[in-house]
């Protein structure tokens, strides 16, 4: 399994997608974990909402500490056999997780993609997911 860590910071107007994205992964075992840092808009409602939504789904809230100390209480709750981590703005492609667990033999597994914005928001180009 994979544990799917978001660290939430006022993402209030972008969190909704980042979770759409990753509860629509083509690879189905995996938790996403999402931990409010503090936010201080709508983003730990969302979380909440979410997480009475889908049983994978579990929200912690903690204090204002930055991205690194909310991924360090995603680490320590983490029940996966392997993390991965996303940006609360981030939206990713339905395959990335499949990806980056055929990548699974390594130590270390990096998957990166570019993003292109216009008008309507963001625009994956797919091209350019790639794993190491």
């Amino acid at each position: 399994m994979i544990s799917v860590i978001v660290p939430v910071y006022n993402a209030q107007s972008s969190v909704d997608f980042c979770i759409n994205s990753i509860l629509a992964q083509s690879y189905k075992s995996f938790e996403l974990i999402l931990v409010n840092d503090g936010s201080v808009d709508a983003s730990g409602i969302i979380c909440d909402k979410w997480a009475r939504e889908d049983e994978r789904v579990r929200v912690f809230h903690k204090n204002n500490g930055g991205a690194s100390s909310a991924r360090n209480i995603g680490i320590d709750n983490a029940r996966g056999d392997f993390i991965c981590f996303v940006d609360s703005d981030d939206v990713i492609p339905d395959d990335y997780l499949i990806k980056l667990r055929l990548n699974d033999e390594e130590d270390l597994s990096v998957c990166s993609i570019r993003y292109n914005n216009d008008l309507n928001g963001y625009k994956l180009d797919l091209k350019e997911i790639e794993c190491k």
